[in-house]
């Protein structure tokens, strides 16, 4: 006869406790006296016990289950936010399903559709959803949906990010100041970069400049695209002072060629990338670039999404900005 899994009554016997204590504990640790939920963990152990997560879902309304969509990690500048989520997730009690959705809006919105079946508490995203459908879906299921890394003016329940076209702008004037005349744009095909282009282009020629030279590349971002990126240079009728790339990695790749062909960066042609990440300061040139800082979406992502869970009033959109960091590389 097969012997009987232990319930949550056998881990409050061992432990001395009421299951009601138990209970209290398996949901929200932190209300639990550290000696006592030191007995429990050592009873669940003991015992082998696993809680029933189905049935206490359905018992709270709450799946405890949060749904992180991403459209890559390998190389990629939401890795520290993504982290920094879901240790604070883990932290508050809750699982994390994390999904990539890749470049393709489908399978943005089959993973969607995965995370409402699955009854999420919250749905955090850092791809744009466009689909006025699945907009429609997601504002209906009376979920959390967060977008991250982005601030649309209308957001499907909550925004935590930065406008990229105002990023773009911003990097516009910068270089402007800068002295550069003849820049040329390497963008990457997504809504976010395109945003970011098309502010560096409204600006640029809003200031008196000619319209920017660019050439696109696919997504996600890797090394290899800065060298095609460089070689691609030679088919344009004028060479550029300045190359602003839509990434880090793709800024990385066109200096190492550009060094590779004798040309000095940036005293022959200058540089610049999107998104700080750590390699950026340390290349030699170092790389000027966009910084957003991750860590504090992360930050406000989970401010917001605790406020929800109490039942408090909280922000629709909330602005973490960005900043030019200048180094050797413009």
């Amino acid at each position: 006869m097969a012997a009987r899994n232990p319930r949550l009554d056998d881990v409050a016997a061992l432990a001395g406790v009421s299951a009601a204590t138990v209970s209290r504990y398996l949901n929200s640790p932190e209300v639990v006296a550290a000696a006592t939920g030191a007995r429990i963990r050592e009873a669940i152990e003991q015992t082998g016990y696993v809680q029933n997560l189905a049935a206490t879902a359905l018992a709270s309304n709450r799946s405890r289950l949060i749904a992180v969509l991403v459209p890559d990690i390998a190389q990629s500048i939401f890795n520290d936010t993504v982290e920094a989520m879901i240790d604070e997730l883990a932290t508050d009690g809750n699982s994390v399903m994390l999904s990539l959705t890749g470049p393709d809006n489908h399978r943005l919105v089959r993973e969607i559709n995965m995370a409402l079946a699955r009854r999420v508490d919250a749905i955090i995203l850092t791809g744009i959803v466009s689909e006025p459908e699945t907009r429609a879906r997601l504002r209906s299921s009376g979920i959390t949906v967060v977008e991250t890394w982005g601030l649309p003016e209308d957001p499907i329940d909550i925004a935590v990010g930065f406008s990229h076209r105002e990023a773009g702008e911003e990097l516009a004037r910068f270089l402007r100041q800068r002295g550069y005349r003849r820049p040329h744009l390497v963008v990457p095909k997504s809504t976010r970069s395109e945003r970011r282009a098309g502010g560096f282009i409204a600006r640029w020629m809003h200031d008196g400049g000619p319209e920017p030279t660019r050439f696109d590349v696919n997504v996600p971002s890797h090394f290899g695209q800065g060298r095609l990126s460089y070689r691609a240079l030679a088919d344009l009728p004028e060479r550029p002072d300045i190359v602003v790339c839509g990434s880090d990695w793709i800024a990385q790749g066109l200096i190492v060629e550009a060094q590779a062909a004798g040309i000095r960066v940036p005293d022959q042609l200058a540089v610049t990338g999107f998104g700080n990440l750590r390699m950026a300061g340390d290349m030699r040139p170092t790389i000027t670039s966009v910084d957003v800082d991750g860590a504090r979406i992360a930050r406000e992502v989970m401010r917001v999404l605790r406020g929800r869970a109490a039942g408090a009033d909280v922000e629709t959109r909330v602005d973490v900005g960005f900043r030019v960091i200048a180094r050797e590389s413009a």
